[in-house]
């Protein structure tokens, strides 16, 4: 009897979504040849950007070196930038000229920071959203000891193709760690009597992606530490002195951190695969809405919100299921199961776990603040960069889960 011919893979992306469904596709190395595009050689662990910015973490400790995982789960890598997909030709086209013949595509991109939307944020922001700008503000906070702090996330913008909440600020769980950071770190250098810590959000409601039970914990949070929240206002300028709004407001500034809003690369609208905004329309078997074997998982998708690592690995494991179904290895597919599940640093000692499903009528929600979730915080980041990228077991995570649950309801 003749072998069956493999399967060809692409990956686009090295993110939590992209490793994630590497991963999970190596367990069937007999089947499938997988090849991942990425333009880095490394993976980046984003959750643990802060404390690079913050803690005087070394930005080395947040990069995962991906080329000898790659080697070891039997999957080629091709270092680049994608320019195009020919979705009828099924081949994905980098800027070096190489053409990558597939099967099955995973877009995997994540999201790019659009910075430059905001008006001053090259001269007078910061942000912690990815290894340069982390740098950049760990390098500032060295000369600043104090004044006006304002951090916030700017407005982004999302696709009506598919039916995902219309969030203003995808994922706000940075602002919350910059906002308690800082606090921790200006009272343990004496200086926050003499500073103030302004939040704004564009959404009427700061944490919009989580419910009341959630939101509670950490709005008392806030007032106990004096940091002040603004709420419905969209970022527009970075100035020496001040953050402006569109409704014409401002706050007085020394140091803006910002969000800056998120949009999708642009090699998904050139190829015709976007939707109205430019991301990946898909079922909720992150099968594209017009390609059957083309799927998507994580920021790039446009059922993808909030944004979060959580998600793109839950998406990651849907898209694996069902290519495996296509190719009669697996019965079902997973199902597509939204949820946030977060913890934010609070410097010291101190964190807050939220886990919430309230956003899709769910029935959890809590905010949980505890040293103890400071110590899952710490212990997630390191088995995550020791074991390259790899989360814990499925029975750990399940255990967890069945924890949380009978919390959170």
């Amino acid at each position: 009897m003749a072998e069956t011919a493999l399967k060809k893979v692409v990956i686009i992306g090295s993110g939590f979504g992209g490793m994630r469904a590497l991963y999970r596709l190596s367990e069937y190395h007999y089947r499938f040849e997988v090849t991942v595009v990425d333009r880095h050689d490394y993976s980046l662990e984003r959750p643990a950007l802060p404390e690079v910015a913050l803690e005087d973490k070394p930005v080395e400790a947040v990069h995962i070196e991906t080329p000898p995982q790659f080697r070891r789960h039997n999957a080629a890598f091709e270092q680049g930038e994608v320019v195009r997909i020919d979705a009828d030709a099924q081949k994905v086209v980098l800027d070096s000229g190489t053409e990558l013949s597939y099967d099955y595509l995973i877009i995997a991109s994540g999201a790019v920071k659009d910075y430059d939307a905001i008006k001053g944020y090259r001269e007078y922001g910061y942000s912690v959203c990815d290894d340069k700008e982390a740098v950049r503000l760990h390098e500032h906070l060295k000369t600043f000891e104090s004044g006006k702090i304002v951090t916030g996330a700017a407005k982004s913008e999302f696709g009506t193709q598919v039916d995902a909440p219309p969030l203003k600020a995808p994922c706000e769980g940075p602002i919350g760690e910059v906002m308690f950071m800082l606090d921790h770190r200006l009272r343990k250098s004496g200086k926050r009597e003499v500073s103030s810590i302004d939040v704004f959000s564009p959404s009427e409601i700061f944490f919009e992606d989580v419910g009341d039970k959630a939101r509670a914990p950490v709005a008392k949070l806030m007032e106990k530490k004096n940091i002040a929240l603004h709420t419905a206002k969209e970022l527009v300028e970075i100035t020496e002195d001040a953050v402006i709004f569109a409704d014409g407001s401002s706050l007085p500034c020394d140091l803006a951190i910002i969000i800056p809003p998120y949009k999708a690369p642009a090699f998904i609208a050139q190829s015709g695969l976007g939707d109205d905004k430019g991301w990946v329309p898909t079922d909720k078997t992150m099968k594209h809405v017009s390609f059957d074997n083309i799927y998507a998982v994580g920021d790039v998708n446009a059922l993808a919100q909030p944004k979060l690592g959580h998600v793109a690995i839950n998406q990651a494991d849907v898209a694996v299921s069902a290519i495996l179904k296509a190719e009669d290895i697996a019965e079902e597919v997973v199902a597509f199961n939204p949820e946030v599940f977060c913890i934010m640093n609070m410097g010291g000692h101190d964190a807050v776990l939220i886990y919430s499903n309230a956003l899709y009528n769910g029935a959890y929600d809590m905010a949980w603040h505890s040293p103890m979730a400071k110590l899952m915080k710490v212990s997630f980041d390191e088995e995550y960069h020791y074991t390259h990228g790899h989360m814990p077991p499925d029975v750990t995570v399940e255990a967890l889960e069945e924890i949380l649950h009978r919390f959170a309801k």
